[in-house]
């Protein structure tokens, strides 16, 4: 009979994603992407870059900008503050936040349950990866979408 905190910790793991294979399922699965950290076009740059080409690809976004008060709406889609007024929850969870702000968004995370939380290129933070993994999300780190994309060529 297994160890069934051997077991635990395996199941766990699983949900931490980091073959292309795997990151191929996520993206021909998602298709309401909700984006914390969005930037509108004015700003610019990879947050608000990889969201424009995630939405060409055929992506429904969902911005949910940290900051941009002003800002209504990014990419022609409704601004939402928080993952608590987007309805139906997003199947996946896109993170422009520098690591030491992605705990800040954890427990709204867990309360939409999306299927993945995926943390662009350049961030990382174990400990919130874990505790995802745990409650059964699925988590990819430090993975640029927009390269995924264009290896899938999609």
């Amino acid at each position: 009979m297994p160890d069934k905190v051997t077991t635990e910790a395996a199941d766990w793991r699983s949900h931490l994603l980091h073959r292309p294979a795997a990151l191929t399922r996520v993206l021909e699965r998602a298709q309401r992407v909700a984006v914390i950290g969005i930037k509108p076009e004015t700003v610019g740059g990879a947050a608000f870059d990889v969201p424009e080409t995630m939405q060409r690809a055929g992506y429904r976004i969902i911005p949910v900008p940290v900051y941009y008060p002003e800002t209504r709406a990014i990419l022609g889609e409704p601004v939402h503050r928080s993952l608590a007024t987007v309805a139906p929850a997003p199947d996946m969870v896109l993170l422009f936040r520098r690591p030491n702000h992605v705990p800040c968004h954890l427990v709204e995370i867990l309360t939409a349950k999306p299927s993945v939380v995926w943390m662009q290129l350049g961030i990382r933070h174990d400990d919130v990866a874990e505790t995802l993994a745990k409650a059964g999300i699925d988590v990819v780190q430090d993975r640029c979408v927009q390269l995924e994309l264009a290896r899938m060529r999609r």
